[in-house]
């Protein structure tokens, strides 16, 4: 059966009727990998931010998604935690044909560089959000490092490393602390206003689980932005805001979840993105022993 065709006029009055005032204007927001993001304007001068679920596989579970990103603002609303504030829910897609959430937006841009104030601010933050205690826990975490990516990539100058990885991920898991985590933590979903952090957005992939994996999360998306240098800053500041150091093997587990699944592109594109992500994983199999 064909997908129903995403009705963006329908979508856009929808989220009229919840927020209480008509979209007077809407314009995407950069990123975006999973769903289409759009910045509204109302006619009270209002502003929101439209979740489109439009992009597989995340449509397909789009209902899960964005009903797990409303809990997770829901939760965070009494919190220290700059979240957007959840405004109308339609996980069915009745409206525009898929999934669709609509939030507050936070003020706020990325950072266009990364230094030792960023982040040490972003492991302060992190240490915010890991503090937490939902009413009810959230699903158990996921990982991304499918046993059917455990395929040493084509493009390596490490290939004994990822081999090591995943003989390191064949063993057992360490045993952890059940911990609230955002799952999709990093510089990326960071927003920033007169130098610090005004909000952490994308909730989608909330969970319960290691806390060094969200830290793992921000540090592999450093080292693949950035370079090896910065992602061991980050986990440095963030072992000294936690006041504890987690295990490698998470580190080895967020890095082989870069992998693309068997007959799909690397989600990095530029030959400079992969070598970034080939030298950290020689990096954490050192870590890991």
């Amino acid at each position: 059966m064909p997908e129903r065709p995403v009705d963006l006029t329908a979508a856009l009055d929808w989220a009229s009727s919840e927020v209480g005032s008509p979209v007077v204007s809407s314009e995407p927001l950069e990123g975006g990998l999973t769903s289409t993001m759009l910045a509204l304007r109302h006619a009270d001068d209002s502003e929101s931010v439209l979740r489109l679920m439009t992009n597989e596989p995340w449509r397909t579970h789009g209902a899960d998604l964005t009903a797990r990103e409303r809990d997770a603002q829901l939760v965070l609303a009494d919190t220290d935690v700059p979240a957007p504030v959840t405004l109308g829910l339609d996980t069915v897609g009745a409206a525009a044909g898929v999934a669709t959430h609509v939030m507050s937006r936070l003020r706020g841009a990325r950072p266009t560089a990364v230094d030792d104030g960023t982040l040490e601010a972003m492991a302060d933050v992190l240490t915010t959000i890991h503090a937490v205690r939902p009413p009810q826990p959230f699903r158990a975490f996921q990982s991304w490092a499918w046993q059917a990516k455990w395929v040493v990539p084509e493009w390596s100058r490490h290939p004994e490393s990822w081999r090591r990885a995943f003989d390191v991920l064949d063993g057992p898991a360490p045993s952890y602390e059940p911990t609230f985590l955002h799952r999709d933590f990093g510089h990326h979903n960071l927003l920033w206003s007169d130098g610090a952090i005004s909000g952490v957005v994308d909730w989608v992939e909330t969970s319960t689980g290691p806390a060094w994996l969200d830290a793992a999360h921000a540090a592999s998306n450093l080292a693949v932005a950035y370079d090896v240098e910065r992602a061991l800053a980050f986990l440095e500041a963030y072992a000294d805001a936690a006041g504890a150091r987690g295990d490698a093997y998470w580190l080895v587990m967020d890095v082989v979840g870069f992998l693309p699944p068997p007959g799909r592109p690397p989600m990095f594109g530029r030959p400079e993105q992969l070598e970034r992500l080939d030298d950290w994983l020689h990096e954490v199999v050192a870590q890991a022993g």
